[in-house]
């Protein structure tokens, strides 16, 4: 990175300051029941690791329960958490999947990110669990 690309960064946050002790489950009493739930967050907010400008884009998460369910205000408090941090899109879609399974083990999930187009390229990242479920 040049002298002058350094000099035009952002301050940015580091992964681990994303908020994952503010998310909460409550319980699923619809057990055995397949239930799908989708989530759209159209305000989705990270920034590039390399230059601290703003990705801006929907995240959008389906799963089906099996025991928990996500409460949606922590999951709003968490998702703002990665307002300032510096993450690549497709690393941001794969922690948040990572952070949910761990938290919810669902029977199956997809978080998916789509972002606003940066430099002409509009970008759509799906990540599932388990895996290659769609």
């Amino acid at each position: 990175m040049s002298r002058e690309e350094q000099e035009k960064r952002f301050d940015q946050n580091h992964s681990e300051e994303i908020d994952v002790e503010v998310l909460e489950a409550v319980d699923y009493i619809y057990q055995g029941r397949e239930t799908e739930i989708e989530i759209i967050f159209p305000e989705f907010t990270s920034v590039c690791p390399w230059t601290g400008l703003p990705d801006f884009g929907t995240l959008s998460i389906s799963y089906i329960p099996a025991q928990k369910c996500v409460e949606f205000k922590s999951l709003k408090f968490y998702l703002h958490s990665y307002r300032n941090v510096g993450i690549l899109q497709e690393h941001a879609v794969n922690r948040v999947l990572d952070d949910l399974t761990k938290l919810l083990n669902p029977i199956s999930m997809i978080v998916t990110g789509e972002f606003n187009p940066r430099g002409g390229m509009k970008t759509v990242i799906k990540a599932s669990y388990p895996q290659n479920s769609e």
